[in-house]
Formats: C-alpha cells, structure tokens, sequence
C-alpha cells in the first residue's frame, strides 16, 4: 500500500497545482513563472545527483575503478531517449507558436499539454526505479528515500500543474477543462513509475543502468526545457533564486529523509 502511495505522490502534486486555475489570474506573473520554472529546476538536479545517479555508483562498487560505467550507460541512454522523443512526439512549449516534434494536426491545446507529458515520463521513471530498489532491498535505496523522492517530485510538480492549466484558459478553455488537461498530464507518472516498477521485477540487475537513465532523463528535461523558459526576458536573478532553493530543499529532503 505505501509503493501505490507513493508513486501517486507526484500526481496529486500536479493536480493540486492545476487547482491554482480557480483562484489566480487568467495569466500567471512571468516573475513568479521563472521563479517556479527555476525550484522545479533545482529539485529535478538535485533528485537526479542524489536519488538517482549517486546510489547508480554505490550499486556498481564492485566494479572497482569501472564503478561509473553503469551509471554513465544509463545516464547518456536517458538523455538519447528523451532526445528521440522531442522529435518524435509533436509539442509545444510555453510562448511559442512553433510546434516541436513530427508535423501533426494536433490542437494547440493539445500540443501544450504533450510538452509537459513528455516531462513528467522521466519523473516517473525516477519514482518507479527508487521504489523497485527499495522493493528488492538493494543497498543504498531505501523505502523512505523513495518516498522522498516521490515529495520532492511533488513539490516541484505543483508548480508545474499550474503553469501548463492557467495558460490553457486564454487559449478559449473553460476553467474546468484547463483544470482536467492539467491534470491529466501528471497521470503519466503513475503509469510510468508502475511500468518501471514490473519490468525491475523481472530483470533486477537493470536497476544502476534505470536509476541513471531516469537521471539522464530528467536532466535534458531542465537544460533543454525548463531553464531556457526560465531566463528568458529580464530579471533571469529570481529563476536563478528559484532554482538554488528547489536544490537545496531536495538536497535537504533527500539527506535528512532518506
């Protein structure tokens, strides 16, 4: 009961965001937009370094000096994955009318909610493989750790609710329905961490090479995404705030908690 818990986590964290669609503005403030682009940011590097690629290596120590290898495997496959996904699945990002991926007669609508779906893959993955670690008992990942994890997506995800459902107002959508498209894109992330969790369960040794392509995963997500939306403009110093306090909380969770 705590793993189904738990890997359900991260979605109540974007649909408690995408809430924040009944009671702002039809238009979020671009100061705190970077300020949250940027602590989501944060928390996704930090979960990545401490989460993911840290017990990847501890896991591998019997390779002596080669003890990185599964983690850097793992760690460029997730960033090729993501890769081939950007420009397969037709996107669009936040201010722009440039559709990214395969030519698509998909609704603009649509296409805004995909952007932030294609997200939310990796931060899945990530929960799933930390709680498969734990499941198996592996040193290094524990049962708290994962749901550690799993809050500190959480919190990183409420923002993300709100930033992908306000703007779908002023795309004509009703409250409601840019409230349901919010949250539907989080849905991914119980369905990814589930998927993870059974294939871990029939091919255990997997485990360093999947904790570091979840890393790999959601690293191209902050660099390629998630920070470049963030310093667009002026005032680049409050994503820059953001982002040194999505760490240091993540770090803090992760450390203390796990």
């Amino acid at each position: 009961m705590q793993i189904l818990i738990g890997i359900f986590i991260p979605f109540v964290g974007t649909a408690l965001g995408a809430a924040c669609v009944f009671f702002m503005k039809d238009v979020m403030n671009q100061n705190i937009q970077k300020a949250l682009l940027g602590f989501a940011s944060g928390v996704m590097v930090a979960a990545s370094v401490w989460s993911l690629l840290i017990p990847a290596i501890e896991m591998s120590e019997d390779k002596g000096q080669l003890a990185f290898l599964p983690a850097a495997i793992g760690f460029v496959l997730g960033i090729l994955f993501l890769l081939g996904m950007d420009h397969l699945i037709p996107h669009l990002h936040m201010d722009s009318d440039v559709p990214e991926g395969m030519p698509s007669k998909l609704k603009k609508t649509t296409m805004m909610v995909l952007a932030v779906t294609l997200h939310n893959i990796p931060e899945g993955m990530a929960v799933g493989v930390v709680f498969a670690g734990a499941i198996t008992g592996e040193e290094g990942v524990t049962l708290a750790g994962a749901l550690t994890l799993a809050l500190g997506i959480a919190i990183q995800n409420f923002p993300e609710g709100a930033i992908v459902s306000m703007p779908l107002v002023t795309e004509g959508n009703s409250r409601g329905k840019a409230y349901l498209y919010g949250m539907l894109s989080g849905i991914v992330e119980p369905i990814a961490a589930g998927i993870t969790i059974v294939l871990l369960g029939l091919v255990t040794p997997m485990l360093p090479y999947l904790l570091a392509f979840a890393a790999g995963a959601m690293i191209y997500v902050v660099v390629e995404e998630l920070l470049p939306e963030a310093s667009t403009g002026e005032h680049t110093n409050i994503s820059t705030i953001g982002f040194a306090t999505g760490f240091l909380i993540m770090m803090i969770l992760d450390v203390a908690l796990g």
